[in-house]
C-alpha cells in the first residue's frame, strides 16, 4: 500500500535548497551530507540534492496540501515575505475549488500551499 511520495529537489548548491526549505519554510533538517539532505515538516518530506546538472534541467513546482491555508499563509508571510510568489502572493480561491498561495525561491522552485474545501 502506498504511504508517501517523496520528491528529490535538485539544486546547484545544497545550501540554496536548505535556505528555502529549512530557513524560509520551516522544514526540519533530518539528515545532511555533502551531496544530499533529508527535510521534513509535519507529513511532508523531501530530499534536497546537490546536482548542478539536474538543477539546470528542472525547477519543480510542488504542492503541499494543508489543513488551514490561512494560518500557513500568516506564518510564511511573517517568515519570508520576499519569497511570496509574485503571481500568488495572497490566498486565492482557484477555479478548481482549492484556496492557495505560493512561495518562490531565487532559483524558481515553487511551492504551492493548498487547502481543499471540506466535504
Amino acid at each position: 500500500m502506498f504511504k508517501n511520495l517523496i520528491p528529490k529537489l535538485f539544486y546547484d548548491r545544497l545550501d540554496d535548497g536548505l535556505a528555502f526549505f529549512v530557513d524560509a519554510l520551516g522544514f526540519e533538517l533530518l539528515y545532511r551530507d555533502d551531496a544530499m539532505a533529508v527535510i521534513a515538516r509535519d507529513g511532508a518530506k523531501a530530499y534536497v540534492v546537490a546536482s548542478p546538472e539536474y538543477a539546470a534541467k528542472d525547477r519543480p513546482e510542488l504542492g503541499i496540501e494543508v489543513d488551514d491555508v490561512d494560518a500557513v499563509y500568516l506564518e510564511m508571510a511573517a517568515r519570508a515575505p520576499l519569497l511570496l510568489h509574485p503571481n500568488a502572493r495572497t490566498v486565492q480561491l482557484k477555479p478548481w475549488g482549492a484556496r492557495e498561495f505560493a512561495m518562490l525561491d531565487a532559483t524558481t522552485v515553487c511551492v504551492n500551499f493548498r487547502e481543499w474545501p471540506k466535504a
